[in-house]
């Protein structure tokens, strides 16, 4: 029971200092975020999805606060792969010496998946999103007064979201080369992953069919690679598996002859 109490602890401490570090590089983070946001704020403002509509402050400190927001934006990018790494530094004592190295790669690769969802998002998706809403209002005669905290909020909500999603290809690489998760699961429940892919489409853009497909077969796409990456990792998994279970045999059978050998010294 002390042992286990012991353990626990240990965790709770090994959990602490993780996040010492992620609140260090943070305030780095931060630090180097304040050369890049007005540079970043005056180019989202003028740049294709927005250049159509005049931005307002209709509060005295949103300006404080969209720079804020921005700062905190840039520096949650800037120290991605220390939170990535540092993830993998608390699970890696779980993992063998093979596993650790192996899941250690992919921390690059999860930061460019993370870029290129933010990308995605921005470069493709919002400017249609923008250009269905500003049409629907010339259509209803409504004349849109935008603030400009709430476009940033908008902005961070479709950018972050698809960072997340673009991780799916190493999540799911990440459970195969761990054996947790198997090809022939993510195949058998295809069919309900496009529904959940679908409706989480719907909710993210507009009702408009061309910004839905925008977005639908993207994820799509990315699911069909999930599934190609995940056979590769099993694959990976399987061999892991059987040169282990090689290594124990051999190890055992060696076992067995010191045994013998030492009941031959023995009778001599």
């Amino acid at each position: 029971m002390a042992d286990k109490n012991l353990t626990i602890v240990e965790h709770i401490d090994e959990i602490r200092k993780r996040l010492m570090v992620i609140v260090v590089f943070f305030i780095v983070g931060v630090i180097a975020s304040f050369f890049f946001a007005k540079p970043l704020i005056h180019f989202i403002q003028y740049d294709t999805p927005a250049e159509e509509v005049v931005l307002n402050a209709f509060n005295v400190v949103d300006p404080v606060v969209i720079y804020l927001k921005v700062i905190i934006f840039l520096a949650i990018i800037i120290i991605s792969p220390v939170l990535m790494y540092q993830l993998w530094a608390f699970i890696s004592p779980g993992l063998r010496d093979l596993e650790r190295k192996v899941t250690l790669s992919y921390i690059p690769f999860a930061f460019l998946l993370f870029l290129a969802g933010i990308s995605f998002s921005y470069f493709v998706l919002l400017p249609y999103i923008m250009k269905f809403m500003i049409n629907l209002s010339d259509q209803l005669n409504i004349e849109q007064t935008i603030g400009i905290n709430e476009y940033f909020s908008f902005l961070f909500s479709i950018l972050l979201p698809f960072g997340f999603v673009f991780q799916l290809p190493i999540v799911i690489l990440f459970l195969s080369r761990l054996g947790i998760l198997q090809p022939k699961v993510l195949v058998k429940v295809r069919k309900y992953s496009y529904f959940g892919l679908f409706v989480l489409a719907a909710f993210i853009t507009p009702p408009d069919i061309v910004s839905h497909l925008f977005v639908t077969v993207p994820l799509f796409i990315l699911y069909e690679i999930s599934i190609v990456i995940s056979r590769l990792g099993y694959r990976k998994f399987e061999k892991a598996e059987q040169l282990r279970k090689l290594e124990e045999v051999k190890a055992e059978q060696q076992r067995q002859i010191d045994k013998v050998m030492n009941q031959t010294d023995s009778n001599k």
